[in-house]
């Protein structure tokens, strides 16, 4: 049984009059990709610090691999944690390869290390360009990097797509399924909701500083009861014969937009829903159905506050 690599107890950190963490309450599982999402200002950037041991908190415990993050002890912990902040300040004088064996001695990591992880993340190439002439989706690259140097046990991005382009995205993806499989427990946020929607095994959505919903996307979604729609490729003429038949199904409503329709209804009538359209026959052309995204559920969590 995974055991708890986070721990977040009753978790107060207070900024003078300002609460920018609320009595957080959470765990994250030994090999889980946990998701932590929510608007800027949320209190995701001070959470990251203070499980880091970089801020105290004014009340509650965090332990981190069973131990409390802070002291002495913690201090073995922590070069177990590959970090990647928002922003991470780098030297434009030095390069890709440069920068991360001065990364490697801070960390006590082998800088024999460093041409196998720019590799990895694709910067075998720039390795000796001098960082000022790296793109942003470059200096992330190199970022991410650090961020794996002595292979750790417990990976905390933040924001860690930012300035990605698609295949960049999907590589580090990747990178991050192989670290699963080896056991590595990974904590990141992202503002790219349809990004990690697919990805993480659960998530937490923050909102002035409280957990206001946790768990898989599926349960947030039925959490929510948001409705769903299914988009419909109309035949000629088939356009009454849908509303006719929309007509005896409660709770459905209809959108038109050429030889579209658009039709939601509640979760629940779900399966009615579809067994009307399918009887239709030849009217309906093509169906799909849409379930309601990451970013519906987190609009609706907004909503509801």
């Amino acid at each position: 049984m995974a055991y708890n690599v986070i721990e977040v107890r009753g978790v107060i950190k207070d900024f003078g009059d300002t609460r920018a963490v609320d009595e957080v309450d959470l765990t994250v599982r030994a090999g889980e990709l946990f998701g932590l999402i929510g608007h800027n200002g949320a209190g995701k950037t001070t959470l990251f610090k203070l499980l880091l041991g970089l801020l105290p908190p004014n009340r509650g415990d965090i332990h981190i691999a069973g131990q409390p993050a802070h002291g002495e002890a913690f201090r073995q912990v922590r070069r177990g944690i590959g970090y990647l902040p928002e922003s991470l300040a780098l030297y434009d004088n030095l390069s890709g390869l440069e920068t991360l064996r001065f990364f490697a001695r801070l960390k006590g990591a082998d800088p024999a290390s460093c041409p196998s992880l720019l590799a990895k993340v694709g910067l075998a190439a720039a390795a000796r360009r001098r960082v000022r002439g790296y793109s942003k989706g470059m200096r992330q690259r190199l970022g991410f990097a650090q961020a794996l140097l002595g292979s750790p046990r417990l990976l905390i991005l933040d924001e860690p797509t930012n300035g990605l382009d698609p295949q960049g995205i999907r590589e580090f993806y990747q990178i991050l399924r192989e670290l699963r499989e080896r056991g590595v427990t990974v904590l990141l946020s992202s503002h790219i909701l349809a990004e990690i929607q697919l990805r993480v095994d659960r998530l937490a959505l923050m909102r002035t500083g409280k957990i206001q919903a946790l768990g898989t996307v599926h349960e947030l979604r039925a959490a929510l009861n948001l409705p769903l729609d299914f988009q419909v490729t109309l035949g000629p003429g088939a356009v009454e014969s849908l509303q006719r038949a929309l007509a005896r199904q409660p709770g459905a409503s209809l959108r038109l937009d050429g030889d579209t329709a658009h039709v939601r209804c509640p979760r629940e009538h779900k399966m009615a829903v579809l067994t009307l359209l399918t009887s239709l026959d030849r009217a309906i052309l093509d169906l799909q159905i849409r379930e309601p995204s990451l970013e519906d559920i987190f609009l609706g969590y907004s909503d509801a506050a």
